[in-house]
C-alpha cells in the first residue's frame, strides 16, 4: 500500500478503504518481514496491538467520538514505560522489567485512540550515540545495513524511516532524537524542556532530558506533536516563510565538519533564502566549550540515577555504558554547580539573541553522517574526535538551553547517507520550527523521501 500519513490512514478509516485491524496487521507484517535485518524493535506488542484495534473499531462502529490520533499505530523507544509490555531500557539488568503504569506520554497518546505496537531498540540506558546494544544486538542503518542509525533513540528512527510505524516517541538529553532522525533521513523534534512529560521514563537527567516526536515527514510531526502536546500546530503548515530571520552561525557550526555535511547544509541556507527567508550573521562564539558542560550535568545526574545499579551490577553494564557512569565519579559538587551556573548562561544569551536579532537559527544537526557499525572515531584532518563528541557537538548545547529544535533531511553524501539540518527556534515556539520545516519540505524534499521510501522501506 505504500507509505501512508497519518492523516491520510484516517482518511482511509472514514471511507472505508480500511479498518484499524488492517493496517495494524499492515504494519506488523512489515515488522516482521523487514525487522530482522534491522533490529529495531525489542519488543513487539502483536497481542496487545490487535486487541486494540479491534477496541477502537468496536468504538467508532458504536458512534463514540474517537480521539485526534484514532488508529494510528505507534512504536516507543524502550526507555519509556509501557504498562504491562516489557520495557528494558535496553539493559540486561533491566530485561525483564514490566512496569505497573504507562509513562505519561504514552497514557496521553493512548487515551487518544493511538495504538501501541512495541518498544524501540536502543542505546543501553540512552547513554549513547550509535545504538549498538551490547544486551540486544545493533541497530541497522536502512540506507545501510553497515552504518549505524544514531542514537540513541535509534530504534525509532530507523523504524520510522523503514515505516515499521507510522510514527514513534524517542527521548533527546543531547541530541538522542535529532542524531537519529538525520542519520536515518526522517524528522525529530526536541521540544521547549518540560512541554511533554517526562514522567515514567527512565533519566539519564532530569535537567537535560526532553521527549519527541519521530516522523516521515512535517505534516505527522504536526499532527503528533499536536496531541502530544493537546494544542494544534497544522494551521503552520501553510504558512509562507517570507520575512523570516534565519541566523546563520559564523562560527563553532562551522569547524570540524564533514565536507559534503557543510555543502549541504550551504544548500538548504540558499533554499530557505529562496523561499523569502532573511539570513543573518550570527556570532555564537560564547558557546565554545559547551560540550564539556553538558557532559558535567548529564554524567553527574546519570551518575545518581544509576548509583543502586552500579553497587549491585556494574559487570553488567556494556562498555561504553560503564564508561560513562564511570566517568562520573570524577566530576565534583563545585563542577557540577558550576555547569549548572554556565547554563544558565547559555540560556541568558540565547534568549537575548532570539529576542532580539533572529527568529530561527538554522545548523548542521551533526557534523557527520552515519558511522560503520563498531567505528569509535572519527577523523578531521589532523583532529580526531569519538564519534559521540562528534555526533553531540552541535545538538546538546540546545538541551541546556531548553529551546525547541527540529532536524529535517536536507539530502544525501555521495555515500547515499543522509544529512540533517537544525532549525532552532526560542521557547515554546515550536510553531516557527513547524512552519519552516514544512516550507523548506514540500520546496526540497519530495525527491528525497521518494528515494528514502524506496531505499529503506521498499516502496
Amino acid at each position: 500500500m505504500g507509505r501512508k500519513t497519518i492523516q491520510e490512514i484516517q482518511s482511509g478509516y472514514k471511507t472505508g478503504s480500511w479498518t484499524t485491524l488492517d493496517i495494524t496487521k499492515h504494519y506488523l507484517k512489515r515488522i516482521k518481514k523487514k525487522d530482522p535485518a534491522l533490529n529495531s524493535y525489542i519488543t513487539v506488542a502483536k497481542d496487545r496491538a490487535t486487541g486494540e484495534a479491534k477496541r477502537l473499531e468496536a468504538k467508532s462502529s458504536s458512534g463514540e467520538q474517537t480521539g485526534l490520533l484514532y488508529g494510528i499505530p505507534l512504536s516507543y523507544k524502550d526507555n519509556i514505560d509501557t504498562k504491562g509490555i516489557r520495557t528494558t531500557y535496553g539493559s540486561s539488568i533491566d530485561a525483564n522489567h514490566i512496569p505497573d503504569e504507562n509513562a505519561a506520554i504514552v497514557q496521553r497518546l493512548l487515551l487518544q485512540d493511538s495504538i501501541l505496537l512495541g518498544k524501540n531498540n536502543l542505546h543501553e540506558y540512552a547513554l549513547g550515540v550509535t545504538s549498538n546494544n551490547p544486551h540486544y544486538g545493533p541497530v541497522h542503518n536502512p540506507w545501510n545495513h553497515e552504518y549505524t542509525p544514531g542514537g540513541s533513540s535509534g530504534g525509532s528512527a530507523a523504524a520510522v524511516a523503514a515505516d515499521l510505524t507510522a510514527a514513534s516517541i524517542g527521548t533527546d538529553t543531547g541530541g538522542s532524537v535529532r542524531i537519529p532522525a538525520a542519520s536515518c533521513g526522517v524528522v525529530g523534534l526536541k521540544p521547549t524542556y518540560n512541554k511533554v512529560p517526562t514522567e515514567g521514563v527512565f533519566y539519564v537527567s532530569w535537567t537535560l532530558d526532553h521527549v519527541g516526536p519521530i516522523t516521515a515527514n512535517m505534516t505527522d510531526l504536526a499532527v503528533l506533536f499536536g496531541a502530544m502536546t493537546k494544542q494544534s500546530y497544522l494551521p503552520y503548515l501553510n504558512q509562507d516563510i517570507r520575512g523570516l530571520r534565519v541566523g546563520v552561525p559564523t562560527s563553532y557550526f562551522n569547524e570540524h565538519i564533514d565536507p559534503e555535511t557543510y555543502a549541504l547544509y550551504l544548500q538548504s541556507l540558499e533554499a530557505l533564502e529562496s523561499l523569502g527567508a532573511i539570513l543573518i550573521d550570527t556570532d555564537v562564539s560564547f558557546v565554545e566549550g559547551n560540550s564539556e558542560v553538558s557532559l558535567t550535568i548529564a554524567a553527574s545526574e546519570a551518575g545518581y540515577v544509576h548509583k543502586s545499579r552500579m553497587e549491585c551490577c556494574l559487570s553488567q553494564y556494556g562498555a561504553d555504558a560503564r564508561a560513562f557512569l564511570e566517568s562520573s565519579r570524577d566530576i565534583t559538587s563545585l563542577q557540577y554547580i558550576e555547569a549548572l551556573k554556565t547554563k544558565e548562561m547559555y540560556m541568558n544569551m540565547f534568549d537575548k539573541l532570539f529576542r532580539e536579532r533572529i527568529d530561527v537559527l538554522a545548523t548542521p544537526t551533526i557534523p557527520i553522517p552515519a558511522r560503520k557499525i563498531g567505528v569509535d572515531e572519527v577523523h578531521f584532518g589532523d583532529y580526531t574526535e569519538s564519534v559521540f563528541d562528534a555526533m553531540t557537538r552541535y545538538t546538546g548545547l540546545f538541551n541546556m538551553v531548553e529551546v525547541p529544535a527540529l532536524s529535517i533531511p536536507c539530502g544525501l553524501t555521495s555515500e547515499g547517507l543522509p544529512v540533517g539540518l537544525q532549525l532552532v527556534a526560542r521557547k515554546e515556539r515550536e510553531d516557527l520550527l513547524i512552519r519552516a520545516g514544512y516550507a523548506y519540505e514540500q520546496d526540497q524534499l519530495k525527491e528525497f523521501y521518494r528515494l528514502r521510501d524506496q531505499i529503506c522501506a521498499g516502496y
